[in-house]
């Protein structure tokens, strides 16, 4: 049997983008967690320029923009102005959040039409105003429950870590996981697992009470849940799919619907962590230990400031 190649060629998923009210006070923020010096804001460039295509339409569409590298994805904050387009469209019906992820692309003839072939129309397109190359959103909510961006460079990346400040703290600017709420897991997985051209891993189910000890919103319960960690060379992707009893997942999907639930960051001494995230104002959500017992974890409510809830993620020594 010959294993299906990925969809976009790659399954290196290199960006992750956060639409912004303030672009300031967010390249702040990050800048904080990350222990790095803020990252300076550049405006994309006038249409005759970035040539911006939105749902087929052209559009005098521009947006603040700040890249910040890590130890692995590329964080991207989108700032828009009030023209159409996918972002301005993102900001007023969902609100800030992540937007879209990333892939490289050789061609982005071959790119689209591949994705096309998946059912998956342009959303946007246009060129690149701080390089050379170009770039498309398909319209990728349905299946993948984000969007999907297509980047083709005409000349090689450069890609140097931001000079630290303070500790990041956390210890670490790594991103370990990208996390979805889903309704059904099995139909995401056949999504996400045809994308990168990799086996559907094994569905995990939720460990004992006596194991897991979670509690959410202060109270105990079973957190009932199913999922699956989809590993890709610079992110692991976990989708899960929340059962019955009170828990974060089950009241993301309940209120928000699918899609991303929150990002995670491996560190060391989970409780000193928690701690100082709640001295910053970020209250717990939801903890608990790993199904395996092998680890703990908790959610932090950092959506007012990270627009995405962070979790940490304490693995226990072997």
């Amino acid at each position: 049997m010959i294993k299906a190649l990925p969809i976009l060629g790659n399954s290196k998923i290199n960006q992750i983008a956060f639409v912004v009210q303030d672009i300031e006070q967010a390249s702040e923020a990050f800048a904080k967690l990350l222990g790095i010096k803020k990252q300076e804001w550049f405006l994309t460039g006038t249409s005759d320029i970035s040539k911006v295509v939105f749902r087929g339409e052209p559009t005098a569409s521009r947006s603040k923009l700040v890249f910040i590298n890590t130890e692995g994805v590329q964080i991207e904050l989108i700032e828009p102005d009030h023209e159409p387009g996918t972002m301005r469209e993102f900001l007023n019906t969902v609100g800030e959040g992540i937007h879209h992820i990333a892939f490289d692309v050789e061609s982005m003839n071959k790119g689209l039409q591949n994705m096309k072939e998946h059912s998956l129309s342009v959303l946007q397109k246009g060129e690149f105003t701080s390089s050379n190359g170009r770039y498309a959103y398909v319209d990728s909510l349905q299946q993948y429950k984000t969007l999907i961006e297509l980047l083709e460079r005409d000349e090689s990346q450069n890609i140097s870590l931001p000079e630290s400040d303070p500790p990041s703290l956390l210890g670490t600017t790594k991103i370990e996981q990208l996390a979805f709420v889903v309704k059904d897991l099995d139909a995401a997985a056949e999504s996400y697992c045809t994308l990168l051209g990799v086996d559907k891993p094994e569905v995990i189910q939720s460990g004992s009470s006596e194991i897991c000890q979670v509690e959410f919103e202060g109270k105990p319960t079973e957190a009932d849940s199913k999922y699956m960690f989809i590993n890709t060379p610079m992110l692991q992707i976990e989708l899960i799919e929340p059962g019955n009893a009170p828990s974060t997942w089950k009241k993301h999907l309940e209120k928000l619907g699918e899609g991303i639930h929150h990002i995670s960051f491996v560190v060391k001494n989970l409780e000193e962590k928690i701690h100082v995230l709640q001295e910053m104002g970020y209250p717990v959500i939801q903890r608990g230990n790993f199904y395996n017992g092998k680890g703990r974890y908790a959610y932090m409510d950092t959506t007012s400031d990270y627009k995405v809830i962070i979790e940490l993620l304490e693995k226990y020594e072997r």
